[in-house]
């Protein structure tokens, strides 16, 4: 049994997915980051950076004690690994995929995430920063595109965890601005995966949806909220563990 914890974000999405493609099962923890459910003591034991998702294998390959998994490239190609699916054993094409994996947790998601912040969170006045990210993040889908009308999968030939950590943030990209239609191999690229079985479980199970208050394109959080997601709370949490 794997305990995945969880918010219904894309990063937390991308592991629910690939836990449903490779069978393995798993309870879902789940934490609402707006009241600051991830920043208890306990919870940094399981990930010392107090961000979700991270993983519990309590029957990890060998057997031996739980392993804990935290940032969701690392777990992915953790449970890769353990179920030898969806990243090559060696050679070009493991390297192709785990460069567009590196290619997604260091440069898509911050960047979209950032772009997502401005545009969703931040109070008004915020001007340059705006139009920095949203720039870099247009840039970002523009190299995605280029690669997906050449590749049938952003890694190659084959559906990989490349295309796991990508695709949740193209589901939820209608909060961010930047939608599908004006790209139409990532189009192409995202209907195809949306209709693998294991991806439609991932996102029909309840407990893996997102809470209303999660959703929009404009975010007004509570100072509580706001506290917990960016401030004072959110720094405390790293600074007593």
């Amino acid at each position: 049994m794997i305990d995945l914890h969880y918010s219904a974000t894309p990063n937390g999405q991308k592991i629910a997915i690939m836990l449903e493609e490779i069978g393995d099962p798993y309870r879902v923890i789940s934490y609402d980051i707006f009241e600051g459910d991830q920043l208890t003591a306990e919870f940094g034991r399981i990930n010392p950076n107090h961000k979700l998702p991270a993983i519990v294998d309590h029957a990890p390959a060998g057997s031996g004690e739980p392993v804990t998994v935290f940032e969701s490239g690392a777990i992915l190609q953790y449970l890769a690994e353990k179920s030898g699916r969806f990243l090559p054993a060696s050679g070009a094409a493991r390297a192709a995929t785990l460069s567009w994996l590196t290619w997604q947790v260091a440069g898509l998601g911050p960047m979209g995430g950032q772009a997502s912040h401005f545009l969703r969170y931040a109070p008004a006045g915020q001007d340059y920063a705006t139009e920095r990210y949203t720039k870099e993040l247009t840039r970002l889908l523009t190299v995605l595109e280029k690669r997906l009308e050449k590749s049938a999968h952003v890694a190659g030939d084959d559906y990989s965890i490349a295309d796991m950590a990508i695709w949740p943030g193209r589901a939820s990209a209608f909060v961010m601005g930047p939608g599908l239609d004006e790209w139409p191999a990532m189009r192409g690229w995202f209907e195809r995966i949306r209709e693998r079985p294991a991806v439609a479980r991932a996102m029909a199970r309840d407990e893996l949806k997102a809470p209303a208050k999660y959703i929009g394109r404009h975010q007004a959080l509570d100072e509580k909220e706001w506290s917990n997601m960016f401030g004072d709370a959110n720094h405390a949490a790293v600074k007593d563990d």
